[in-house]
């Protein structure tokens, strides 16, 4: 059996791994990414290997691990991860918290995310080879004692009928949103538009939705973002955008459109790609109550400098940190309970 300090320094030898990419090795690494899916394009994948660096940085990991009761297990059980496949490596974090609790990871990996998944445990391998002995992929998730499943609502509820006597996390369809206050300015829309663009949109993480005081500063919005026009040349992201601009079109359906990225009003919460929400409040109270409602909803919020509270700045939406759990559960603390 490992020890939490060895756990903990084969993760960290796999964030050097990944610091220590040569350039040939990332571009064969990139070029098998995108051809499993179109959507994970070279830099795409280079933005999520970034991210998993910051992660794996041994004071990082231990600040994170320091918070838990990681006693070792002498008989660790059988965890059934049902992996997401949004964003490249989206389900990394689920895969490192059940191998540093002590725990069997046994994951059933998105079709769209296979090779960089794959990829990253075999380097977790070779940096500890007993790993290996922790590590199951596979085909059906039967016989486990106990699951953690990413989907839709409506996959949900698939997962619930089938795990629900077991326990579990289950997780659901979840956006994130911006609040304007009208003192933004173009420092601010361009810091935005990363947390809107980065992934095509795709990432749970996302903008998908702006709330702010007034119309008028959707034009500056609009004109600020333009260095991102770039997205729309993605044969995908491009398909979407003609699509969603011909239905509004069609319908007489009041929109803005700078010629990468729509906005139209919507109460929902989740747009489509290439298409960004905006709702008007009228005052604080109303922002509050709006955003209160739809707290079981919201991944996380962004504002100027993250001045709005429990928000962060713009521009870092796509900057989570070790604690920061999906659905806000905290997946260490579930799996510690198993024991």
């Amino acid at each position: 059996m490992m020890t939490l300090q060895e756990r903990i320094q084969a993760f960290v030898n796999l964030g050097k791994t990944l610091e220590n990419l040569s350039e040939e090795e990332f571009e064969t690494l990139s070029r098998r990414v995108e051809n499993n899916n179109n959507w994970f394009t070279q830099e795409q994948t280079r933005s999520a290997l970034e991210g998993l660096q910051v992660f794996l940085q041994e004071k990082a990991l231990a600040d994170w691990l320091g918070k838990y009761d990681l006693v070792s297990i002498e008989s660790p059980r059988k965890i059934g991860v049902l992996m997401a496949g949004n964003v490249p490596a989206v389900g990394f974090h689920d895969f490192m918290t059940v191998l540093l609790s002590g725990h069997e990871f046994h994951g059933k990996l998105s079709s769209n995310d296979e090779v960089l998944m794959k990829w990253l445990a075999e380097e977790l391998v070779a940096a500890e080879p007993r790993f290996a002995d922790y590590i199951y992929f596979e085909s059906m998730l039967k016989g486990m004692d106990a699951y953690i499943a990413t989907g839709s609502d409506n996959s949900a509820r698939y997962f619930e009928y089938y795990f629900g006597k077991y326990p579990n996390i289950i997780r659901k369809n979840r956006s994130s949103v911006a609040v304007f206050t009208g003192e933004e300015g173009e420092k601010d829309y361009l810091a935005l538009g990363h947390d809107i663009f980065q992934y095509y949109g795709l990432g749970c993480r996302n903008i998908s939705k702006v709330f702010l005081p007034n119309e008028e500063q959707l034009q500056d919005f609009l004109k600020a973002i333009q260095p991102f026009e770039s997205v729309i040349n993605h044969h995908k992201y491009r398909n979407n955008y003609d699509y969603n601009k011909s239905i509004y079109l069609v319908n007489q359906q009041p929109h803005l459109d700078n010629g990468f990225l729509l906005l139209t009003k919507g109460e929902g919460l989740v747009s489509p790609i290439s298409v960004l929400y905006y709702e008007i409040y009228e005052d604080q109270q109303e922002l509050e109550s709006k955003l209160s409602s739809y707290t079981d909803k919201i991944q996380c919020v962004v504002s100027k400098e993250g001045q709005l509270k429990n928000s962060l700045p713009f521009g870092d939406a796509q900057c989570p940190g070790l604690e920061d759990y999906a659905d806000n559960v905290d997946t260490m603390a579930f799996l510690i309970d198993l024991k």
